[in-house]
């Protein structure tokens, strides 16, 4: 329970947890932001940390002089494009399989099910759409490969869509991150980050399913 209380503490105040962490360790944290954003995309069962937030507000500490823009912006692109890649082999290697696996600690089926009809309904476009969603994020690049969608193809999609998810929140994070209204409702932005994009995932899966059932 005290990791769990923990991971959403950092969530929702992923801003002040990497602040510390920028003034206490340094560069170190490139390694860490690395790792976050490698994981958050390239791991299937690790849907839940903070993608969104996390970017603007590395974007933020670029703009108060606490970390290179350009490192950031280009470390984090290549973490995401990695994962992604990593994400879509593990999908490629279990193919139909998955759709016989369980619901698990290890793996949400009822997220693995919206992520695959979002993916059915919109095809590759879902894999710039979904950098910008929660948890199908994380799907995305799975269900490509479980579909056998061709790596040069994906390719196409994966760097396209890590460029814009990178660039657009770290960029926008450089530019307004230190605007005192957005410093004073951080955290209900965050929200926002993640409860919006959460919305649309599971209307669109609701129309992809029914589209699906009447046809």
């Amino acid at each position: 329970m005290e990791l769990v209380a923990f991971l959403i503490d950092f969530v929702l105040h992923v801003d002040r947890h990497l602040e510390v962490f920028v003034r206490t360790y340094g560069n170190w944290v490139y390694a860490l932001l690395f790792l976050i954003v490698f994981v958050e995309t390239g791991v299937v069962v690790m849907p839940f940390l903070p993608g969104d937030s996390l970017l603007f507000v590395v974007g933020a500490l670029c703009g108060l002089g606490l970390m290179s823009y350009p490192l950031a912006v280009g470390l984090l692109f290549a973490a995401a494009v990695l994962g992604n890649q990593s994400n879509y082999t593990i999908g490629h290697y279990f193919g139909p399989r998955v759709f016989q696996w369980e619901d698990s600690r290890f793996f949400n089926k009822r997220a693995f099910d919206q992520a695959h009809a979002f993916y059915e309904k919109y095809g590759g476009v879902t894999i710039v759409a979904a950098r910008f969603m929660p948890f199908l994020r994380t799907f995305a690049p799975f269900v490509a490969g479980v579909a056998r969608m061709t790596r040069s193809k994906f390719t196409f999609y994966d760097v396209t869509g890590g460029a814009l998810w990178v660039g657009s929140l770290v960029t926008a994070g450089y530019f307004f991150g230190s605007v005192p209204w957005v410093k004073a409702n951080l955290e209900k932005i965050i929200w926002a980050m993640i409860l919006i994009p959460g919305v649309v995932v599971l209307a669109g899966a609701w129309r992809a399913r029914r589209a699906a059932r009447q046809a």
